[in-house]
């Protein structure tokens, strides 16, 4: 079994650092701390895009039936993948307090970058006793990433992460490092009964509260055990933990998770982008996949280096067959890699400063490592600074940053003074992604839903209310069909059966069913 983490090569004792590796060991520090300070910032404007008004729709229907809230986008009664343990809290915080659910996203945002900002740090604790190991991981994780933006949920380049940071993914991230960190300690001290049946409760909750966090909380903790070569005693407590977790999957009452296998081909569609433009948005983790060469070359059991294979095995065999979903798997492979890097930048500077007079040359130049991985986070910094417009707005950047920042949504807002919660809105796709959020359904939803048997028979309905050449009768009969009172839509829908009651962003117009 593999002991406590240690940095390799001398370190000098009898010297205390002098003032420039005092300043030098700040320095990450300050970077990771003013990052943190930026995302707290972004989380009071809580910029829109995404999923968010999802995520908002779940914590609405919870916060008027806990038991029994249907589905979180249209007005039927069918289970969802988003009526996670998490969510219910919020729900339940958000029944409780009276708060709006806006208000109660901020709150889950803080606690899930609270989570994340501690997890990384325990879990990086575990592979280094370094000091700084915790703060460079952090700004690895957030900006080694590519030239090209990237953002989606479960990723955890900085954009992205001030996108989400109030989605069920990044509290079920930060809960996986816990977890990683709490796996790699229980392998390494053979951990009782009750502390492995915990961390099976821990790995159901992940899966329960974002599933494609959970496949790759997963190989993580399965890259700890192998690497961890534990003995008979500890995998038989390891088995307990599993089917404990696997019991807590099949119990959990708001939707069938194993039935999740067999969703349908809408999903593959969507996550087909994963496996597009993969050098321009993830180029820079190859340093960390050469950093992960000497960690291989260094011990062939490697923690961080099985995780990565197993992460890059996943999505390579989703882009091979087509279940392009697997690609959510891509942050195992790109997770280990950004930590070896920082970990390397680590031992190289520390090797350097320590080294003994006949290997200073060779341990300079391990140094260098680490100004090539600084040079890395420069240019992926760079990439994603329009996030800073998510705390000042686009007016108060300057030109060359302006460009590079990503406007949010409006929202919807403007239609609550007068529809009101249950309300039923004919919309196309992507008012359809917002308006549940403020209590009514619309009549397709926005997002794909493997659990509404009639998804597809309702998209049509849609498309075919605004085509253009749908009658005024058709259009009425769809209406009734799905019980609408409302329509958000151009103005060249004016016609018999509707009732212009107000104007919106982009011109948009609400209009009222009328007999």
């Amino acid at each position: 079994m593999h002991t406590a983490p240690s940095d390799t090569g001398p370190v000098s004792r009898t010297q205390p650092p002098s003032g420039a590796a005092r300043a030098g060991r700040a320095l990450p520090q300050a970077a990771a701390a003013l990052v943190v300070v930026l995302l707290l910032l972004v989380i009071v404007r809580l910029p829109w895009a995404g999923d968010l008004g999802m995520h908002a729709a779940t914590v609405q229907r919870l916060s008027h039936n806990l038991f029994h809230p249907g589905n979180p986008l249209v007005d039927a009664d069918t289970p969802s993948p988003y009526y996670s343990p998490w969510m219910l809290v919020l729900g339940l915080v958000a029944k409780l307090t009276g708060l709006s659910v806006f208000v109660v996203l901020r709150l889950a945002a803080l606690v899930g970058l609270t989570l994340l900002v501690t997890g990384v740090r325990r879990y990086v604790r575990t592979l280094s006793s370094h000091g700084m190991a915790p703060a460079l991981a952090l700004l690895s994780l957030l900006f080694l990433w590519g030239p090209l933006l990237f953002n989606w949920s479960g990723f955890l380049g900085l954009n992205s992460l001030a996108l989400t940071v109030s989605y069920p993914s990044v509290f079920s991230l930060g809960l996986t490092f816990h977890f990683w960190a709490w796996v790699t300690r229980a392998t390494r001290e053979e951990a009782t009964w009750g502390r492995w049946l915990w961390l099976g409760v821990l790995w159901a909750l992940i899966l329960l509260c974002h599933q494609f966090t959970g496949v790759v909380a997963s190989l993580g903790a399965l890259a700890m055990v192998i690497a961890a070569r534990p003995p008979r005693a500890v995998l038989l407590r390891l088995s307990a933990a599993l089917a404990l977790g696997l019991l807590l999957l099949w119990l959990w009452p708001y939707y069938d998770f194993f039935s999740l296998f067999s969703a349908g081909a809408d999903l593959e569609a969507i996550h087909k982008p994963l496996y597009e433009h993969l050098a321009a948005r993830f180029g820079l983790v190859l340093l960390g996949v050469a950093a992960l060469v000497l960690r291989f070359r260094r011990d062939r059991w490697d923690p961080l280096v099985l995780f990565f294979v197993l992460g890059v095995l996943v999505f390579a065999a989703g882009g091979l067959s087509g279940h392009y979903s697997w690609g959510r798997a891509l942050p195992a492979a790109l997770i280990p890699a950004q930590l070896a890097a920082a970990l390397e930048a680590v031992s190289a500077g520390r090797r350097a400063i320590g080294a003994p007079p006949p290997e200073r040359s060779r341990a300079w130049g391990r140094a260098g490592w680490a100004c090539l991985w600084g040079a890395a986070l420069l240019v992926g910094a760079w990439t994603q600074v329009g996030t800073l417009g998510y705390v000042t707005g686009r007016a108060a950047l300057p030109s060359a940053v302006a460009s590079k920042y990503r406007t949010p949504w409006v929202g919807y807002h403007w239609i609550t003074p007068w529809v009101t919660y249950g309300d039923v809105v004919m919309a196309r796709t992507t008012p359809a992604r917002q308006i549940p959020a403020y209590g009514p359904y619309t009549v397709a939803p926005g997002y794909p839903d493997v659990f509404l048997p009639d998804a597809a028979r309702r998209e049509d309905a849609v498309a075919r209310y605004f085509a253009a050449g749908t009658s005024s009768a058709d259009r009425a009969g769809i209406l009734r069909e799905y019980g609408v009172k409302w329509v958000v839509g151009p103005k060249s829908l004016a016609g018999p059966g509707l009732r212009k009651v107000t104007v919106g962003p982009a011109s948009q117009v609400l209009y009222r069913v009328v007999p």
